[in-house]
């Protein structure tokens, strides 16, 4: 038998929403242990801005987020180290002539948002997390077990041999969430027959702070700006595509792959003069039915898997850390046990129709531009003129997609 160990809350997975979730209940009298199967890196982020220096990962980060980062502290190491702001942004249907455009100053921000790498996120937070008081990181570990006991608390087993006891289990362990799994969790998800392919390209013109986004009758592909220097011009691309489409294009040499994807964005920043090594995923739709059991909570990608076309699964995931942090400590404050079913079911109720209100939405323009019957191209194109032309509702999805509230 293993050493047996005693925690509040137990977090499982040290990603982006595991992290943040264990920062924002650091220091607040609770002990929390983060699990992680991976060994969290001491290294260094590389410095050079360059193809091969880009995180092919990234997130665009709303100004909500950015503002949970700051009250967790971590955004100011993001903001040294680097970030693209973008403040304008271009969406069109690449099958007709309609086109709608964003800009901050409609809304009277300074910008859109942030598009992040990944792991500049996770370092960020992995570096304030080595002074979080309570916080005891255990890594590289696996969770091999997770059951109830008698008293109600979780017996979780790792693949050492080690053992906790925890009142509360956090699953922030991903899409294909073991903790999901081991706890019986059910799931409503489906393919969407595509694959996200995903680099960084160096382009001829410019971005100017702006995201741009093309919607092809095989799928959305975007251009996400990233910091460059001198004449050097870069960008981070999520083209997805449907599977036949996706082996062809990863079947390409660079210099034919970059040649199809410029003529596919229309060479809206010119030429795409190189690419890093591409990455494929693929792209499931996928949501728990419920987030909550007695004991047992849910967030990010182990919740809710969402279609990446308009880059809002992170920020659905910090949403829910967010609202799980203050429910949890709202229970501490009253003396009330962190995982009791009905604490962790206001968590649920305040987050579960948001991210199905935005899943449904991300789903809906997907279907949305995929068809090309000539009717349905027309009613198409039309609205996004007419939402580009009326001002007031175009700002109130602005700030909904910011989070600014109304």
């Amino acid at each position: 038998m293993g050493t047996e160990r005693h925690y509040d809350v137990t977090i499982v997975g040290a990603g982006i929403a595991g992290c943040a979730l264990a920062l924002a209940l650091g220091g607040r009298g609770l002990s929390v242990a983060l699990i992680e199967a991976q060994p969290m890196s001491d290294e260094p982020l590389p410095e050079c801005i360059g193809l091969a220096h880009f995180d092919p990962r990234v997130s665009a980060i709303t100004p909500q987020s950015r503002r949970f980062l700051q009250t967790l502290g971590a955004w100011d190491a993001i903001d040294n180290y680097r970030h693209c702001a973008y403040r304008h942004m271009t969406v069109w249907d690449g099958q007709g002539s309609g086109q709608v455009e964003f800009d901050c100053a409609e809304v009277g921000a300074e910008f859109l948002g942030h598009i992040v790498e990944n792991r500049a996120i996770v370092h960020a937070l992995q570096k304030r997390l080595k002074a979080a008081v309570d916080v005891t990181p255990i890594n590289p570990s696996k969770l091999a077990s997770c059951s109830r006991g008698e008293s109600g608390d979780l017996l979780l087993e790792l693949d050492k041999g080690e053992q906790i006891v925890s009142r509360l289990v956090v699953g922030a362990d991903g899409a294909m969430s073991r903790v999901r799994s081991l706890m019986n969790f059910d799931t409503r998800e489906w393919d969407y027959g595509h694959r996200a392919i995903v680099t960084t390209v160096e382009v001829e013109k410019p971005h100017n702070s702006t995201a741009l986004q093309r919607f092809l009758s095989t799928g959305p592909l975007a251009f996400l700006p990233l910091p460059g220097e001198f004449e050097h011009h870069y960008c981070s691309i999520v083209w997805s595509v449907e599977e036949a489409l996706a082996d062809e294009l990863l079947a390409l040499d660079d210099t034919a792959f970059c040649k199809e994807l410029g003529a596919a964005f229309e060479y809206r920043l010119g030429e795409v003069v190189a690419c890093s090594p591409r990455f494929a995923f693929p792209l499931r739709q996928r949501h728990a039915k419920d987030y909550v059991q007695a004991g047992i909570a849910l967030v990010g990608d182990a919740a809710h898997t969402i279609h990446p076309l308009a880059g809002q699964g992170i920020n659905l995931g910090l949403q829910d850390v967010a609202v799980l942090s203050e429910e949890i400590l709202s229970a501490a404050s009253r003396g009330t046990n962190p995982g009791q079913l009905e604490n962790l079911r206001r968590y649920q109720r305040r987050r579960k129709g948001q991210n199905l209100l935005m899943m449904a939405a991300m789903d809906g323009l997907k279907r949305v531009f995929e068809p090309q019957i000539l009717p349905l191209r027309w009613l198409r194109n039309t609205g996004m003129r007419a939402l580009s032309q009326f001002a007031p509702l175009k700002k109130q999805l602005m700030r909904h997609a910011m989070g600014l509230g109304e």
